[in-house]
This record gives structure tokens, C-alpha cells and sequence, in this order.
């Protein structure tokens, strides 16, 4: 859906000063409480001065639903937002699109001050602004809603704030700005980039400083100078490949406006070229998305992780890829054989941060061997071969915490790697794959899906199969060739390892990700850990999976209208850390039956078990997912206790339970034929079902599974 939210006009004040003012908004804003914070990512000028860009990466506090933050997986969503004030033309343009979900949610705002026609002490401004919401985890509508309220909101802040910094301005004694005027000749001479004092767009993040030039990534017979209108043939030839000369001229201008804006290391341009590429040679969104790229090797550094990054030894053990010469074109090949990996055990023991951080040293090591193996064969290699080996694939591989997860992946991948895998086999594809293709192929780019092979049985042997691709004495082993693959065989991951505290193991790391698909509880005797859950619609799914790690619990759903006050009780527990991550929600004075109900009989959870299950929820309010102590059941006074009896009880006093849990919340409509049994690790398969609801049944209900 595509709503236009409003166009209107206000009358401020002169234009110049309309202008100044604006600027002082920057970097934060208290007068726009949702407003954060920002950073320059781009500044350009004109030759003559007349034209000034600026573009900023904006943090913006949407006031949205915890729940729906938590769906998302994000506390903050970033706005970039381009900033083009005309002195010539006495102009600001002020353009904005949301970075965070745009492929789920597009936003656009565009903004525009000019002069008055009749009067010159006037500014026009005017705002116009579009929503485009794609999907949105079924909460489209709550979108929908909590846009059209910021918008508002921020419609009518904007005229105070404007106002509010004019009147700044004036009080500081600045009541008057001249009009621009071209430089002199002699004036020239000087730098594009550098402080003018007839510039009224106060940044003190922008002015002064000097950037970075890294030298030409071109050899010595290129020109290196900015004017240089075309590449080198023998360059191309080597380096680059087959232009156009379109393409060419695509690639130099890119280049250039990098040399003039960016602050840092120019990209080579190979790197260039694979985002110009992945956007069909169309300028400005090859621009948009290295901008972006660029923007994010430097806030997480990226260009560092091969140095820093070291995979924990669970991860070389258990991780089943790996490197293995090249392909017949001298692509580096990479084997994946991702049938005998134990996915969830992975992501249980160490986390997405990790398996994230290791896919980008892959890929960080690919460009890598793509640069040495272009030096070894005298042509252009600037992509990789990856062969996906899917025997052993079954529903363990399908649970939706992992599917989650690798969709994460597979975006920053997508974003940040374009253009960078030449050739996907798959071989030994199960039935079961398509299932799996199903949930991931939307989320990968057209270009990356026709580069897919895809063999099931033992359709890749012989004439058409992997030898049209590799060549027959680097075959691995394990797939009918002669040559001895060192790839990792994988195996279940003990669940003795799995992550019991939410403190990553590599806490020196800037973390990629704020929020963990699995967390850490403990639960201790008198204090279970409980999760809120609001659900707004009446028929929406609470999905869960969790592992108990240590001692026995029992798992209950509760609801309730009321929203209950969280609160840390570490009274009962023997040391603060015990019950850092312990969280208690009913309140003592609730009384079952009035202030809350139960929706889920008590499931008595054993050490070691999985669980996963959901529930189809009758009501909205808040739901209560409950973690306590398993006891012993109280005995009749007329009959002794059981031995057994009395020294769990014993044993529990002092017992401390942990488990690591997830949760997801989806609408009932999209739940229907998803994976609503999610299979354990001790079983190694599940099944797909469907949670059927009518609106003529008023009944909820659940599925568990060990």
C-alpha cells in the first residue's frame, strides 16, 4: 500500500536565516526528542561555492510498541537523510529515505525552502512524504498507524523548531546574512572544500577538515588525475574485464565523486565495479548502496576482521565449510557441506553474532583470493565459486530461530558482497530443500538466483554435472572425486555448550547485532523467569523453542489484561549474577483466576530436553510465558514422603536452573502453514503444520513438541 500523508506551506522567515537555523538542528535535536543523534557520511560543494550537499545518517527513536521492536529486532531505526541548499537559486532540498527495513517499509520525505515570489523576506516550505509498506512480520496496519502518527507529530513540530532556532540566532545577534555572489577570480584557486566565510550551514563535524586520499587503485600509465575521462585499455583488460563504454564512464564518474567526497580509503576499483553492477550500471543507486556499504565497514570495521576476528574452536570443529582450490575459471572455490551441520546447535552454542562474523571473514578471505588468484592466472577474477553439499538436510535444519538467522545473514551479505559469488552448486538436494527454498529465495537478489545450480540425487555426476565446472581431481572425496577435503564432517554440537550468558564470547567486538535471537535465564526456587508478551490482535501465534541446560523446570502460559510491572528478585538468589537474567512479572497480590489466567497447563520440562511449541492466542492483552523450579508434589498427611521426593527437595534449595529460550509472535494468517512444530536436537526431525483458526471459533489453541 502507497499513501501520500500531506503537502503543506508555511511562512518562516528570510531564507538565509531559515537555513542556519535548520543546520543548528544538527547533530541532535532536544527540541525533536526522537530525534538522536546523526553523522555526515557525505559533503560535497560546487566549484564556485554555490551548491552544498550533506548527507547524514540519522538515529531516530520510534515510538512504537516494545513488542513490535522486539518482532523487528531493532531498538532505533537510522534515516538517511541528503541536505542540498542552492545560494545561486536560494534553495534547501532536503530529501530522506529510511535505511532500517527498506525492503520491508520504504518512506520517503521530501522538504523544500525557497524565497517568497512577492516577498523576499518570506521563505515557502514545503513537505510531502510517501509510505510503501511491503511486509511487515503481519503487523502492516501497526505500521501503518505509528507512521502516520510521527508524521503528524513531526509536521507539527517543524514550524516550532524552525522558529525556536530563529529566535537562537537572533538572540546570538545574527539578524541579517547577505546574499551569495560568485568568488572572485582570484579566489579560484582555492580548495573546493574548506571554510567560507560567507557560508552560513554551521557543522562543526564538516568544516576544516582534510580527507584521506588513498592513491589510485589504477597503474602508474593511468592518469590518476580526476579529469581522466577514460581507462586504460591493458588496465581493464587485466583488472576490470569487458566494458562498455557506458560502463567505463560509469565507473570513473563513481570513482570520482568518491576521491572528492569520501572521507578515507578510496575502494579499488573492482570493489567499484561489483556495486555498479548489482544496480545495472544506474548511477545513483550503485552510489547509494556503496555509500551505505562504506558507511558500515567503517562503524563495525569490517576491513579489519581478517587481523581481529579469530573463530572459536567450537566453530572450527563443528562449522563444515572451507576452502578448496578453484573452479575451472579460477574462481577460488568454497565447499559448504551443509547437510551434516548441526545449524541449531550452532546458533545455541555461540550465538548469530558469530556465524555472522565468521560468513563476513569468508567473504572478506574470497575477495581476498579473488585478488591473488587474478595475479596468478594474468585475467580478471572477481568472483567465487561456492559448492553446497545438502546430504543429511532435513527439518532440523528448518526450526525458525535458524531460518531467522540466516535471513539476517543472507541481507547483510546481499548489501554489503554484491556481484561476488560467480557459480552456487547445490548437489544432493533432499525433498526436503524445497521447503527451505521456499522461505529463502524472496530474500536473494534476482542476479545471485540465476547463478544457482541445483542437483538432486546423484544427478551431478557424469557429463552436465560438477565436471562442466571443476575439475575432476579436485572433486572431493566425499562426492565421488579423487582429491582428500579437509572441510570440517561437523556432528551434533554437545548441548553441554551451549551459550548460557548473554555476554558474547568476543566482547572486545563491536557488536553487528544489538539484540540475540536466543537468551539466557536462570530460575531459581521462589523466583521463575517470566516474558511479557502484548499482543494487539485478538487471533495472533506465540511461538517458543527453548533448552533446558541445567535442573528441571515447568513451563506455563498465562494471560491477562492488566500489564504487570517487571522487577529483578535477587533476594532469593546466592549471588547477584545468579539472578542477573532471572525477570518476575506477576505480582505476589495477583490471584489466579481474577487478576490473570491460565491458557497453558504446566509442562514439566527435564534437564537436557527441547521444547518448542505455540499457542493461538483468543484474546489481546498480555501473555506471561513462565519458567519455575520444578518440585516434588505436596503429600497427603496421612502418607510418608518418597525418598526421591526428599532429595530433589534438598537438592533444590540450593539448585539453580538455567535454560536459553526464543519467542516470536506472528498473526494467525501468516502462521498458517509454517513451521509450527519446531523439532528437537535429540529427535532430529519435526514436522510442518498449519494452525488452522476461523473467526467463527473463539478457541485457542497449542502445539508442543520435545
Amino acid at each position: 500500500m502507497e499513501a501520500p500523508i500531506c503537502v503543506e506551506a508555511a511562512r518562516i522567515s528570510w531564507i538565509s536565516q531559515s537555513c542556519q537555523a535548520y543546520e543548528k538542528r544538527f547533530p541532535t535535536c532536544p527540541e525533536i526528542p526522537v530525534f538522536l543523534g546523526s553523522e555526515i557520511l557525505h559533503e560535497s560543494r560546487s566549484e564556485d561555492g554555490a551548491i552544498h550537499v550533506i548527507e547524514r545518517s540519522c538515529k531516530l527513536n520510534v515510538d512504537a510498541p516494545r513488542l513490535l521492536k522486539k518482532i523487528a529486532g531493532v531498538e532505533y531505526v537510522f534515516f538517511i537523510q541528503k541536505n542540498t541548499v542552492n545560494w545561486r537559486e536560494r534553495t534547501l532540498r532536503i530529501e530522506a529515505h529510511n535505511e532500517t527495513f527498506a525492503n520491508r517499509v520504504v518512506v520517503r520525505e521530501t522538504c523544500s525552502y525557497s524565497v517568497h515570489p512577492e516577498n523576499e523576506e518570506w521563505t515557502c516550505f514545503e513537505q510531502s512524504a510517501s509510505l510503501d509498506i511491503k511486509s511487515f512480520f503481519g503487523f502492516e496496519s501497526t505500521v501503518e498507524k505509528i507512521a502516520m502518527k510521527q508524521y503528524t507529530s513531526n509536521i507539527k513540530r517543524g514550524k516550532e523548531v524552525i522558529e525556536h532556532y530563529l529566535k537562537e540566532l537572533i538572540s546570538q545577534g545574527i539578524t541579517f546574512i547577505p546574499r551569495w555572489s560568485p568568488p572572485a577570480a582570484k579566489d579560484e584557486r582555492a580548495p573546493a572544500v574548506g571554510p567560507d566565510p560567507g557560508d552560513i550551514l554551521l557543522d562543526s563535524g564538516a568544516a576544516g577538515t582534510s580527507r584521506e586520499q588513498a592513491g589510485s587503485p589504477c597503474p602508474p600509465s593511468e592518469a590518476a588525475s580526476p579529469d581522466a575521462d577514460k581507462l586504460d585499455a591493458d588496465y581493464i583488460e587485466r583488472y576490470l574485464g569487458q566494458l562498455t563504454p557506458m560502463q567505463e564512464s560509469c565507473l570513473i564518474r563513481l570513482r570520482q565523486w568518491l576521491q572528492e567526497t569520501h572521507k578515507g580509503k578510496i575502494p579499488k576499483d573492482e570493489h567499484i565495479l561489483r556495486f555498479l553492477r548489482a544496480r545495472d550500471f544506474n548511477i545513483d543507486k550503485a552510489r547509494e548502496m556503496l555509500c551505505q556499504s562504506l558507511s558500515w565497514r567503517k562503524q563495525y570495521q569490517v576491513d579489519f576482521i581478517l587481523q581481529s576476528w579469530r573463530p572459536p574452536a567450537l566453530l572450527e570443529e563443528y562449522y563444515t565449510g572451507g576452502w578448496h582450490y578453484q573452479d575451472k575459471d579460477g574462481r577460488p572455490l568454497y565447499i559448504l557441506r551443509l547437510g551434516q551441520m548441526d545449524t541449531k546447535g550452532l546458533v545455541k552454542a555461540l550465538g548469530e553474532e558469530s556465524l555472522l562474523r565468521h560468513v563476513l571473514s569468508i567473504n572478506e578471505e574470497g575477495q581476498k583470493r579473488c585478488e591473488e588468484n587474478t595475479n596468478i592466472f594474468g585475467r580478471p577474477i572477481t568472483s567465487w565459486t561456492c559448492l553446497v553439499d545438502l546430504e543429511g538436510l532435513n527439518m532440523r535444519h528448518l526450526w525458525r530461530p535458524g531460518v531467522k538467522a540466516l535471513l539476517r545473514i543472507i541481507e547483510v551479505v546481499e548489501d554489503n558482497y554484491p556481484e561476488t559469488l560467480g557459480r552456487l552448486l547445490i548437489v544432493r538436494a533432499p525433498r526436503v530443500f524445497p521447503v527451505l527454498w521456499t522461505l529463502v529465495s524472496p530474500f536473494i537478489n534476482e542476479n545471485t538466483r540465476q547463478k544457482f545450480l541445483i542437483y538432486s540425487g546423484n544427478n551431478y555426476q557424469g557429463s552436465g554435472g560438477l565436471v562442466d565446472y571443476v575439475d575432476k581431481d579436485v572433486i572431493p572425496d566425499f562426492l565421488g572425486g579423487d582429491c582428500m577435503c579437509t572441510v570440517p564432517e561437523g556432528g551434533l554440537v554437545p548441548k553441554s555448550l551451549y551459550q548460557t550468558e548473554d555476554e558474547p564470547e568476543n566482547s572486545d567486538h563491536i557488536r553487528l547485532w544489538t539484540e540475540t535471537i536466543y537468551h539466557s535465564a536462570s530460575v531459581l526456587k521462589g523466583a521463575p523467569h517470566e516474558i511479557l508478551v502484548e499482543i494487539l490482535e485478538g487471533e495472533s501465534v506465540i511461538t517458543w523453542d527453548f533448552d533446558i541446560l541445567k535442573g528441571d523446570v515447568v513451563f506455563s502460559l498465562f494471560h491477562s489484561k492488566r500489564a504487570p510491572e517487571p522487577s529483578h528478585k535477587e533476594a532469593a538468589s546466592p549471588s547477584p549474577s545468579a539472578a542477573g537474567d532471572n525477570v518476575q512479572l506477576i505480582d505476589k497480590t495477583w490471584v489466579l483466576g481474577v487478576d490473570y489466567s491460565r491458557v497453558e497447563s504446566p509442562l514439566v520440562c527435564r534437564e537436557g530436553e527441547s521444547i518448542q511449541g505455540s499457542h493461538v492466542t483468543r484474546w489481546p492483552g498480555f501473555y506471561i510465558l513462565q519458567w519455575r523450579m520444578h518440585g516434588p508434589l505436596p503429600c497427603s498427611s496421612s502418607s510418608l514422603p518418597r525418598v526421591d521426593d526428599v532429595l530433589a527437595s534438598l537438592q533444590g534449595s540450593s539448585h539453580r536452573c538455567k535454560l536459553i529460550y526464543y519467542y516470536e509472535v506472528l498473526a494467525s494468517k501468516d502462521f498458517r502453514g509454517s513451521m509450527s512444530s519446531l523439532e528437537s536436537c535429540n529427535s532430529g526431525f519435526s514436522q510442518l503444520s498449519g494452525v488452522t483458526t476461523s473467526s467463527s471459533q473463539s478457541q485457542s489453541s497449542s502445539h508442543l513438541s520435545r
